[in-house]
Parts: C-alpha cells; sequence; structure tokens
C-alpha cells in the first residue's frame, strides 16, 4: 500500500487569488468594468419601468403611473439613481473602448495599459460630469 503524503513544509493557497496581487489600474479597471456592466443591467431595468409607466398612462390604465415614477426620477435619491447609472455608462463606454483597442493588438505593453486604463477611467468621470453640466445648463434637470 501507498503511505499517506507527508504533511507540506509550506502552506500556499491553492489558488492565488486578489490578496496576493500587488493593486494596479489594469486591474481596478478590470474589476470596475464588470461592476459596471452589473449596474447598467439594473438601469435597464429602470428604463423599462419608465418605458411601462409610459404605457400605463397612455392607455389610461393607470394615469397616476408617469406621475409616479417622475416623482421618484426627480427626488434626491433618484438624481442620485440617474447620476450614477449615467457615470457606470460612460466608464463602461471607455472601457469598452480600451478593450477594442486591444483587441487591434495595441497597448499591451506595461505603460501602455496603465495609460490606458487611467485615461478610460478619467474620461468617464469627465464625460458624466459634462453630461450632467449639460442636463443642469438646459435646465432639463432641477435640483
Amino acid at each position: 500500500m501507498s503511505q499517506p503524503p507527508s504533511k507540506p513544509t509550506v502552506y500556499r493557497p491553492l489558488s492565488p487569488h486578489l490578496q496576493v496581487w500587488k493593486f494596479h489600474i489594469t486591474m481596478f479597471t478590470s474589476i470596475l468594468h464588470r461592476a459596471t456592466g452589473l449596474a447598467l443591467v439594473v438601469g435597464a431595468v429602470l428604463v423599462a419601468a419608465w418605458l411601462l409607466a409610459i404605457g400605463l398612462t397612455a392607455s389610461g390604465c393607470c394615469p397616476q403611473a408617469y406621475t409616479a415614477f417622475l416623482t421618484f426620477a426627480a427626488s434626491p435619491f433618484g438624481l442620485f439613481v440617474w447620476f450614477g447609472l449615467s457615470l457606470a455608462a460612460f466608464i463602461h463606454l471607455t472601457g469598452g473602448i480600451r478593450h477594442l483597442i486591444w483587441d487591434l493588438g495595441l497597448g499591451f505593453q506595461l505603460k501602455s495599459a496603465n495609460a490606458l486604463s487611467w485615461w478610460g477611467l478619467l474620461l468617464g468621470i469627465a464625460l458624466t460630469i459634462a453630461f450632467w453640466a449639460v442636463l443642469l445648463a438646459t435646465s432639463k434637470v432641477v435640483l
């Protein structure tokens, strides 16, 4: 019969994960890209609720449905949700552009991968700020 294996002298994790890796921007933007994708699924549900409210109001079935949705959307919490969803959309968009650049075989060197990640993150934030500045300046959103 075979002998049971002796105790290992060094205890190491079977699968290294986040606790072993040094933080870097490409890791952060990769995780953020997935998180923003999930947030956009929630946003799709909110858009579906908006369309449902329009349909219920237009059909005469529930005339107060659209007013109720607008009350939520214009509340401070609703504006926070819309701001977060627009931030998720722009960051996800710039992350997708970064992936398209990588699909072309460009930007795989360490410095250029880091630069693409930083530019994507900063551009997503800048686009969100510009988007909300336009909404506020044109009185499409009132605080």
